[in-house]
């Protein structure tokens, strides 16, 4: 390619360059007429086409005139191009091989016109045009996913920003909840979660590749990472969603995840963050499979432990004060029996079969809470308070 062409093949080559902008719009013509993106959709038009086609072929023949070696930045702006406007690739691909097909046989039909020119130098140009179309369809791919990686990392700002608008309360109107949900590829009405999820380090991901992961599952999400967390909202579609999603979480999570109650309005997005952040402090902490993921608990208890925080604490801390003046081992094992008697429905039997102690061993460890906390176990009211403060002590941090 550095020497120049012999001047037959310069001459074929001004004379197809003369016929530029005659053999682009007839290039056009037969991109529209043939390829079935160009001729159903108006995202690029026929005149753009038109002059893209120009471009090359000029760019071609210039090159193979000798005037200039290849020039690729006509590719590469139909590359940036048609990524921005949203073309496919494999569209753009088969467009460029019908062009230079084209441009193939018009400058064979050119040199056959001719009848002056060598077979030796009508391959040479032959083998011009195939290289010209090598290093074309190179610069355009690498410009088109060039640009397709801006306008990802764009959208994922963009998608970053809005969810982290949601999840702060900053987004509160109901047309820009809309909106936000159409951006987000979010239906418009739940039910939602909010799922928390410790990082591994500041800047990490927690649940790394976790949109895709839940997309193929057909679970839309939208995820903003946090400096202590990574943050998610995904849409309950179905009833099996939530079991899909913690399998998913339990595969991917090398910490805590926490998931908030299910809500139906966005504007409650702010809410479940707290709800879900709750929940990562009680993954792990009660089970024998210690599961890294906890769903909160959408009991009124619940709620009500974690309502108005500061009055819950000094509930809490007047019910089961004197608890905290007891070693640190014993305490707990108060706990857990009293949560293991609750959940036997107040049964000694039924919780010592349950913690594998006897059932005397359970009746004076509720003695000792009694005695400790001043309520009594035969009194409803007090159960109420109990159960109210260890609810609150079970969520605290």
């Amino acid at each position: 390619m550095g020497t120049p062409p012999d001047p037959h093949i310069a001459e074929l080559a001004d004379a197809m360059l003369a016929r530029a902008e005659e053999l682009g719009g007839a290039l056009a013509d037969v991109i529209v007429t043939e390829l079935d993106f160009y001729s159903s959709s108006t995202v690029v038009t026929k005149d753009e086409v038109r002059q893209t086609c120009i471009a090359n072929m000029r760019f071609v023949f210039e090159s193979l005139a000798g005037d200039v070696q290849i020039d690729a930045s006509a590719a590469e702006r139909t590359g940036k191009a048609r990524a921005a406007a949203g073309v496919p690739l494999p569209a753009v691909m088969a467009a460029y091989r019908v062009g230079f097909r084209f441009m193939w046989e018009r400058t064979l039909e050119e040199a056959r016109r001719r009848g002056d020119i060598a077979t030796d130098s009508v391959l040479d140009a032959m083998s011009h045009i195939l290289v010209a179309q090598d290093v074309f369809t190179q610069a355009m791919t690498s410009a088109y996913r060039a640009q397709l990686t801006i306008q990802v990392l764009d959208q994922e700002e963009e998608h970053s920003a809005l969810v982290e608008a949601l999840l702060f309360r900053r987004i509160t109107d109901e047309q820009n909840l809309w909106e936000a949900a159409d951006a987000l590829r979010m239906p418009i009405s739940g039910p939602y979660v909010v799922v928390a999820a410790q990082v591994p380090a500041i800047g990490k991901l927690a649940l790394p590749e976790i949109a895709n992961r839940l997309d193929v599952r057909d679970i839309r999400s939208a995820w903003r990472l946090l400096p202590d967390l990574q943050v998610g909202i995904v849409h309950v579609r179905r009833p099996e969603v939530l079991g899909m999603m913690i399998e998913v979480f339990e595969s991917l999570a090398s910490a805590n995840v926490g998931i908030s109650p299910q809500f139906l309005d966005l504007a409650a997005t702010s809410d479940a963050l707290r709800l879900a952040r709750l929940a990562v402090g009680h993954s792990g902490r009660r089970g024998a499979s210690r599961s890294k993921v906890a769903v909160f608990d959408e009991s009124p208890l619940a709620y009500a432990a974690v309502s108005a925080p500061e009055v819950m604490a000094r509930i809490g801390k007047s019910v089961l004060g004197s608890l905290d003046e007891l070693p640190g081992e014993e305490r707990r094992i108060l706990v857990d029996t009293f949560e293991a008697w609750l959940d036997a429905g107040g049964s000694a039997n039924e919780t010592a079969a349950k913690i594998f102690c006897h059932p005397n061993t359970v009746r004076h460890r509720l003695h000792r809470i009694e005695e400790r906390t001043g309520r009594s176990l035969s009194r409803p009211r007090d159960i109420a308070e109990l159960c109210l403060a260890f609810e609150i002590d079970r969520r605290s941090p």
